[in-house]
């Protein structure tokens, strides 16, 4: 069977439109209230720690994914097991994407379609692509990614010409303490979207060269991560900290101040398409690493898992009755949940690592 294989520049822009995903969506730290872009960059630097241990962990295994990793640091038996809960946490991770696309899609595109067939379609396009392979996935970003950022960054042209975006919004600095902004940072904004980067534990071993991409990775994130951090601080500075913080779609309405501009309207539906690929993507890569990890441990080809793990993705999907319970848990105990994926289990890998390598050398 051949290696399916991806290149430097694939791993770059899947990792920026990944990280891209549906944060813009949100004002991420607005318990920081002005300050929740410096809580940004607290949980951004914080995950850029959390990105240098992956790398380490994978630089240390460079032809192996993580459940791979996980059979042969902890054992067949106790690394299957937290294999398999790694599979059930991208299936979960995946089905907030879903749920997320088809609240999304209800609320500003398709009011009266049933959102049960809209998630179906999203499912069903993921699907056909992970059954195409990994090589395929990775091809997406090459034509999204372009076409997301000149979304955004006209946008922002047009909110700079309707006079919209006021940074005084943004002061005073710090007028809440350190405290507030590092309890709105961590860690929330580290768990999303920035230690959502585990994924790649699972990805950075399809890199068509040997070793790991370490100067892509870091090159991706931290460029992202600028980007992010502005995205954050335009919310605030264009409605204002109060309104941004309780607004549930904070971009959406900075978008919706651009009515007055005569020559252009529905840019609203331009902010729409935009964050239905972020969410597709995130979507996808989610289910992918769910089946990988799934094969990894069954030792069947991808096309036996696809079907069952989209099932179940797909009927999960309708646990949550609504909308504002769906951001409530995921906003708050799914945060907490993340810290054991995205953390704890990483820092034991890395902990078994190096236990493992002081043995050899003593032997």
């Amino acid at each position: 069977m051949i290696k399916e294989q991806v290149s430097s520049l694939q791993i770059i822009l899947m990792i920026m439109l990944f990280e891209i995903g549906s944060t813009p969506l949100f004002l991420l730290g607005s318990k920081a209230k002005q300050d929740s872009w410096l809580a940004m960059i607290v949980g951004a630097a914080a995950g850029f720690l959390l990105l240098l241990l992956l790398l380490w962990i994978q630089h240390r295994s460079p032809k192996m994914d993580l459940i791979g990793m996980l059979k042969f640091h902890f054992g067949r038996i106790a690394g299957s097991i937290i294999g398999g809960t790694y599979c059930i946490y991208f299936a979960y991770q995946s089905m907030r994407n879903v749920r997320d696309l088809g609240e999304l899609t209800s609320m500003t595109l398709l009011p009266r379609t049933p959102m049960s067939f809209t998630m179906l379609i999203f499912v069903g396009t993921a699907l056909y692509a992970i059954w195409k392979g990994a090589e395929v996935i990775f091809r997406l970003p090459e034509v999204l990614l372009p076409i997301v950022l000149s979304f955004y960054g006209l946008l922002i042209v047009l909110l700079g010409i309707a006079g919209s975006i006021d940074f005084s919004r943004l002061l005073p600095v710090f007028d809440n303490g350190l405290k507030l902004i590092f309890k709105a940072a961590l860690p929330d904004i580290v768990s999303f979207p920035f230690g959502q980067m585990i994924v790649f534990l699972m990805l950075w071993s399809l890199w068509n060269k040997p070793g790991v991409p370490v100067r892509n990775t870091l090159s991706a994130y931290i460029t992202i991560s600028l980007f992010l951090i502005f995205m954050n601080a335009l919310n605030v500075a264009v409605l204002g900290p109060n309104i941004a913080g309780i607004s549930q779609l904070p971009f959406l309405k900075t978008v919706r101040t651009l009515s007055g501009l005569k020559f252009i309207e529905r840019l609203d539906i331009l902010v729409t398409i935009q964050l239905f690929i972020g969410l597709q993507i995130k979507m996808l890569l989610f289910y992918y690493c769910a089946v990988k990890g799934v094969t990894g441990l069954i030792g069947k080809p991808v096309k036996w898992c696809v079907y069952p793990v989209g099932a179940v993705i797909y009927g999960s999907s309708f646990i949550e009755r609504d909308y504002t319970q769906h951001i409530n848990f995921g906003l708050g105990p799914s945060l907490k949940i993340d810290i054991l994926f995205q953390i704890a289990i990483p820092m034991l890998l890395a902990l078994s690592i190096l236990i493992r390598g002081n043995n050899k050398r003593s032997s």
